[in-house]
């Protein structure tokens, strides 16, 4: 215990403990960041981007051009990331026949596999946006329902209606519902800013708070109409008044067909 005592009080005791507890966090970092990182080795990534290639060259590199530099009526998809293919492949939003209208989603053209090998593929031409893992998507745990409602209606009700029903935008385009879409297809709009929707990047929006977005959203596909027809849930007074203008127009119906019948 002396000799202990003896060492500790040496003046080369401090620097010599903080090195080692700096290697001691480095080395606990290290083996937690092996534990949740993706278990695909540099051998499957070059095949899946191998795959991803072929993929591209047969159906994509007609409007995007062939080596992803885009063309007149295509973008260039140098670094837009991995998260802006998976969402327009696999919402079905592209391949599309007609790029001067606006993409809708439909049934995906390719599965699971080809899409990934697809986004495999663009990541590797230039660094963007990754896709999101589930455990960054844990909304459920992570999320809180009121602070999300309060950053949808600062930042989306004016596109996508204060229920999330989508509504129209300028010159033919509109904001889709977010009714049944995947939260992993939400977090990817968020953080790619497809068409005419903005950017919101971490600095903006936290992942956090992306995780209230997504839990508000799908409180709000939960949530009974108690009112009846809901009208795209504009609201009450649209109700009253597609009401108000049926059955006034019933009654102008019924006026004019009996003044008809009494000629």
């Amino acid at each position: 215990m002396k000799r202990l005592s003896r060492y500790r009080r040496h003046r080369a005791a401090g620097p010599f403990l903080l090195i080692a507890a700096l290697l001691a966090i480095g080395t606990t970092f290290n083996v937690a960041s092996a534990t949740v990182k993706e278990s695909i080795t540099p051998m499957a990534r070059t095949v899946a981007i191998e795959e991803g290639k072929e993929i591209f060259l047969k159906g994509c590199s007609s409007c995007h051009g062939l080596n992803a530099e885009g063309g007149a009526i295509a973008p260039s998809l140098i670094g837009v990331g991995a998260a802006s293919v998976d969402f327009q492949v696999g919402t079905g939003r592209m391949p599309m026949a007609d790029m001067s209208t606006q993409a809708m989603r439909k049934a995906p053209v390719y599965n699971a596999e080809e899409t990934a090998a697809l986004a495999e593929y663009v990541a590797s031409l230039a660094p963007g946006p990754a896709i999101p893992t589930d455990a960054m998507l844990n909304y459920e745990r992570d999320g809180s329902t009121a602070e999300g409602g309060e950053l949808f209606r600062n930042n989306c009700a004016m596109c996508h209606n204060f229920a999330g029903q989508g509504g129209a935008l300028t010159q033919g385009k509109y904001a889709p519902t977010l009714m049944g879409v995947e939260p992993k297809y939400i977090y990817e709009s968020l953080i790619t800013g497809p068409q005419s929707m903005p950017v919101f990047s971490d600095k903006t929006i936290t992942p956090a708070e992306k995780l209230s977005l997504i839990k508000w959203i799908k409180a709000a596909e939960k949530e009974p109409n108690l009112g009846g027809a809901t009208m795209g849930r504009i609201g009450p007074v649209t109700e009253g008044l597609v009401a108000w203008i049926l059955g006034l127009g019933l009654l102008i119906a019924i006026a004019v067909w009996l003044t008809t019948k009494a000629r």
